[in-house]
């Protein structure tokens, strides 16, 4: 079938057309990134790991050599001022009260004898039936006597107080946080029976670098953070630092007393004592936002009306793990780009998600 002449010439008009027609420009592909607004750092916060301790406690120990019958607290207790610890066997204690108390009675009984010769003398001298060298006798004799009841009382006093010996208490409310005795131990005079301290009074203790001991002295305010509970905090202030730095750590021990702690900081509890210091301003950026590149050292900034990275050249400082700081280069409030950095171009808009930092 033979088509007309005047359908191939529109058919062929139309396939030149097409085949002309330029193809649609793709749309440009706006990236996402993340950036960070410079800011320069006016200050540095740092934190040291530590525990809580007692700022008072007492080692308790006997004062006499003895076989121990009774411990009535273990670690952990409560212990109020005054209340029974410890004893020790009172058997030879008692046995010796009670000859000390016969010693008494008999000093007491020949003063009373030597007293009463010496007043007969006294009369017998009176009427000149004794002479004076057989009164002065009786009159030393009773002196005498009189000096034993005193020695006797004395040693009374003593057996009384060394029998209060085999009673260990405590002198101030507190909690036991040691014990190194156990019943029917025969311990000597001075060994650490139980350790006792105070629980109102607490303090936080630290090790800090050598290094950052410089400007700390007495008074110095920390921020105390619990641990398990970084929600509870406290004001601390140095009350001591150690006057020389531990040979193989190189840091200094530093004892930080807690101002109204609450209950949460208890004995042994785990906490880390931050401090703010001022400092230079100092720029401090990603370690990822630095691009490295024919020896230079560059950031990509984000132009805040255009939307497009540049490549800028700065001056790094310090290299810390994470982070360098930024010796020169930048400026406050310019926008950097922190990830993604080696697949940027020159020119290419970028996107900076809602809620980035402005």
């Amino acid at each position: 079938m033979i088509r007309p002449a005047s359908a191939i010439g529109l058919s062929a008009l139309i396939l030149l057309g097409a085949c002309s027609a330029e193809p649609e420009k793709a749309p440009e592909i706006i990236r996402p990134v993340l950036s960070v607004v410079v800011q320069p750092r006016t200050s540095q916060t740092l934190g040291f790991a530590g525990v809580v301790e007692p700022e008072f406690s007492a080692s308790l120990a006997f004062r006499l050599l003895g076989r121990v019958v009774t411990r009535d607290v273990d670690v952990g207790d409560l212990v109020t001022k005054g209340t029974t610890i410890a004893t020790l066997d009172p058997t030879a204690l008692e046995l010796a009260l009670q000859a000390a108390k016969a010693g008494l009675s008999n000093a007491q009984a020949e003063f009373t004898n030597a007293a009463a010769s010496e007043e007969r003398q006294r009369a017998l001298l009176a009427d000149k039936n004794t002479s004076q060298a057989t009164y002065d006798a009786a009159q030393q004799a009773r002196q005498a006597a009189q000096a034993n009841v005193e020695r006797a009382k004395a040693a009374l006093a003593k057996s009384e107080e060394q029998l209060g010996y085999a009673r260990l208490f405590s002198d101030f409310d507190g909690i036991v946080t040691a014990v190194g005795a156990e019943v029917g131990q025969t311990v000597p005079a001075g060994q650490t029976v139980v350790t006792v301290a105070r629980s109102d009074v607490r303090e936080a203790v630290v090790d800090i670098p050598d290094q950052l001991t410089g400007d700390l002295k007495a008074g110095t305010g920390f921020d105390v953070i619990l641990q398990s509970l970084p929600s509870i905090r406290a004001e601390g202030k140095l009350r001591e630092i150690a006057p020389q730095a531990d040979s193989s750590t190189r840091t200094r021990r530093v004892r930080l007393t807690l101002l109204d702690a609450p209950t949460a900081f208890r004995l042994g509890s785990t906490v880390t004592a931050t401090r703010v210091t001022a400092i230079d301003p100092t720029i401090e950026l990603p370690l990822s936002a630095l691009l490295e590149k024919d020896g230079k050292q560059q950031v990509w900034v984000v132009d805040p009306q255009s939307s497009k990275v540049a490549l800028r050249d700065i001056k790094v400082g310090t290299k810390q793990a994470n982070s360098f700081a930024v010796a020169g280069g930048l400026d406050a409030g310019m926008r950097v780009v922190t990830a993604g950095v080696h697949s940027l171009t020159a020119g290419e808009t970028v996107k900076i998600p809602e809620g980035a930092a402005q």
